[in-house]
């Protein structure tokens, strides 16, 4: 199998690059030819004993998706994209990188099989910012898409096209909903997002973290592990089940700011906690109050997806892969 990660040399992409090879495939097929796209080169992965291309590219800039696709890969997974406050704040980069990047991909495959019959799995992720406010307090997977972001709105505009090209058996594929991905190893990004992790992380190591948003507030989580295993059943899943609804919310675990301290509390004691300092963000704090809190993932649930229960477990999980195991 020829697999492609575009985004290979980001936090997700480096995961399921080291999950396959601890497992020695992907959902127990042999990986022997792994394709690494990403505006950086992605870092060389240990123990793959098959052919590794890793190439620096902008997806959105011309002739470049074309060039990726010409070696008809089996499996593409489509991890690149600007964070959603930085989409937020340049409207123009993140519309060139969500969204025209994606659409040269998803055309690339498209003139690629008019020329040899061509029809890979395509493993897009989403991001519960399809959905904004007014919503449920739980969301369902009956309702629509309502974003309020650019970032949102980027990737509600990704779905349906893929929606679109699997319908037209252009490629076979699946767009996951990922919840906020958390407690996100290494240094803050520019995600609106990055507070629910940095409240964790730089606690666990002795370093202060800021609140910028109330503790009342609620969102809805999964850990980078949890994430891994969404686009590993991604990739094999029988499509068929799906029908016409290709996009899934994932599982995840719905739990209050207060809640997370309270985990972090009991991991790591009061110590950790009084590291915490709030300083409230009035655009952080605007952009989060127009996010969903909570999900029935029943779809995704039934198909097999599977995240954490509690927040201890979420941190414990990042000591275990992030900490070697250890507190600082």
């Amino acid at each position: 199998m020829h697999l492609m990660v575009i985004g290979g040399a980001g936090m997700i992409g480096a995961r399921l690059v080291a999950d396959l090879v601890a497992k020695g495939g992907l959902n127990g097929r042999a990986v022997t030819h792994l394709t690494l796209a990403d505006v950086s080169l992605a870092p060389v992965p240990e123990g793959f004993s098959g052919k590794v291309t890793r190439v620096a590219v902008d997806l959105s800039a011309p002739g470049v998706a074309a060039q990726l696709i010409a070696t008809r890969p089996d499996v593409i997974v489509h991890l690149a994209a600007i964070v959603s406050g930085e989409a937020e704040r340049d409207f123009d980069k993140g519309y060139r990188i969500n969204l025209d990047g994606t659409r040269a991909l998803f055309d690339a495959i498209r003139a690629e099989g008019l020329r040899a019959a061509y029809c890979p799995r395509v493993v897009f992720t989403s991001s519960i910012a399809v959905f904004g406010a007014p919503m449920p307090d739980r969301i369902g997977d009956e309702y629509f898409r309502t974003p309020l972001t650019s970032y949102g709105t980027q990737k509600a505009i990704c779905e349906l096209l893929l929606e679109d090209y699997s319908r037209r058996g252009v490629f076979d594929g699946v767009a996951i909903r990922l919840p906020t991905i958390c407690i996100r190893p290494g240094v803050p990004n520019k995600a609106a997002s990055g507070f629910f992790s940095s409240i964790l992380r730089e606690p666990l190591v002795g370093l202060e973290a800021v609140l910028p948003v109330p503790d009342t507030t609620r969102h809805y989580h999964a850990s980078p592990r949890a994430a891994v295993g969404f686009l590993t059943h991604a990739a094999g899943i029988d499509t068929a089940l799906l029908g016409s609804r290709r996009a899934l919310t994932m599982p995840g675990l719905s739990a209050t700011v207060a809640e997370q301290i309270e985990a972090l509390r009991a991991v790591a004691g009061d110590k950790a906690v009084a590291l915490i300092r709030q300083a409230r963000d009035e655009d952080v704090a605007t952009i989060v109050a127009g996010w969903p809190r909570d999900f029935d993932a029943a779809r995704a649930t039934a198909l097999g997806f599977t995240a954490e229960s509690s927040f201890e477990e979420i941190i414990r999980i990042h000591i275990e892969d992030a900490l070697g195991g250890k507190l600082g």
